[in-house]
């Protein structure tokens, strides 16, 4: 299953955690879900999306790792946390640029994503990717993708000034070629109202001079 490939279409997520209580079957998981829903905007919105590990192909949260607890195989599968090496210190959980890495409390550990790799390196299909029902997670070839969706998977992604290549990839706009996530693109407007209130108390800001 070499050509198989993971897909995520935030999209298309309903919220019904499935994917969340299927991930707790896999042998390896101890019965823990390895991936989470996050709301993508709780005060206006019921969207939810599915947060999996999106496998880097130079993944900083190894990078980052003190203990060499967090591994890659050799088809490009980061692997999570060793539980003997593991020293809870979180710096994979700063470090992710997709957020993935949990620290959980009760274990003393790291936890993300691993692919099913006890299922994926036998051949078969991620726990999540078998259950989703509205397909949001999706395990399979590209050509079948294409056929079925106008989406683009994209597995480009942009952070500021680092560029982060993927193993899965992520369904956007059909002409798409990357990803830009700079958190500058969605900081408020320097250029917005003074704040009234500093001013008042007479706090120094540009627009009052003080």
């Amino acid at each position: 299953m070499d050509e198989f490939e993971f897909f995520i279409d935030p999209s298309r997520c309903i919220g019904c955690e499935a994917c969340k209580h299927a991930c707790m079957e896999c042998d390896t998981h101890r019965g823990r879900s390895m991936i989470h829903l996050e709301f993508v905007d709780r005060a206006i919105s019921t969207q939810t999306s599915p947060v999996v590990c999106m496998h880097c192909e130079d993944p900083t949260c190894a990078q980052v790792c003190p203990a060499d607890a967090i591994k890659q195989t050799e088809d490009g599968i980061v692997q999570t946390s060793t539980k003997a090496r593991c020293i809870g210190c979180s710096n994979c959980v700063l470090a992710c640029p997709f957020g993935v890495p949990q620290y959980v409390t009760d274990i003393d550990q790291i936890v993300k994503c691993d692919m099913c790799y006890d299922r994926t390196s036998i051949g078969k299909k991620p726990m999540c990717a078998t259950v989703c029902p509205s397909q949001a997670l999706y395990y399979g070839t590209r050509d079948e993708l294409v056929k079925m969706r106008r989406e683009t998977p994209v597995n480009d992604f942009v952070f500021g000034q680092q560029r982060v290549r993927t193993k899965v990839n992520l369904m956007s706009a059909p002409d798409a070629q990357e990803l830009d996530f700079d958190i500058m693109n969605f900081m408020p407007d320097t250029e917005a109202e003074p704040d009234i209130y500093a001013d008042d108390l007479g706090v120094w800001t540009e627009s009052n001079g003080r």
